[in-house]
């Protein structure tokens, strides 16, 4: 997990990374990077004013660190070579994981795939404070957002 006190030069950068998401940096090989609150509330607040989906704190390939706001359902997805560890920080909604995508597009990476929802998966309630983690190949989607969620997604490949 990554927590702490932020440089400015991470929050300074504003490059964009495909729409809805905003590259703050890339992920340092040779130091750690810590957040502090303050620094991860005020990006809260930034994408809440600017309706701003996704913030990558840090990209490294193989792995980055994003934190997601959705402010109504998400599409359905599956991640052919990447794992979610999830923290919620603010809001509630309704997760969905396993089943089948539903009418299933091909997604931009190998085995990534997108859909119109879930079949046969399991629902369950999330809120701030919960941790969820997501295998690479699972289907998964949050639905029922209660006014907005707001969670750490911290994503790296694991096939």
């Amino acid at each position: 997990m990554v927590v702490g006190v932020c440089t400015v030069a991470v929050f300074g950068q504003r490059t964009t990374g495909g729409p809805g998401t905003v590259i703050r940096r890339q992920a340092p090989t040779d130091k750690a990077v810590d957040f502090s609150q303050s620094d991860l509330n005020a990006e809260f607040q930034e994408m809440a004013t600017k309706k701003i989906a996704t913030v990558r704190l840090l990209e490294g390939g193989a792995y980055n660190v994003n934190i997601r706001r959705l402010e109504g359902a998400e599409t359905a997805l599956v991640h052919g070579k990447k794992t979610d560890v999830w923290v919620v920080r603010e809001g509630e909604g309704t997760l969905v994981t396993g089943g089948e995508l539903v009418d299933p597009r091909k997604g931009a990476e190998e085995g990534d795939a997108s859909g119109s929802s879930i079949r046969g998966g399991q629902s369950r309630p999330i809120k701030v404070g919960d941790v969820v983690f997501i295998p690479a190949g699972v289907p998964h989607g949050v639905r029922e957002v209660k006014g907005h969620i707001v969670f750490l997604n911290i994503r790296f490949d694991t096939k």
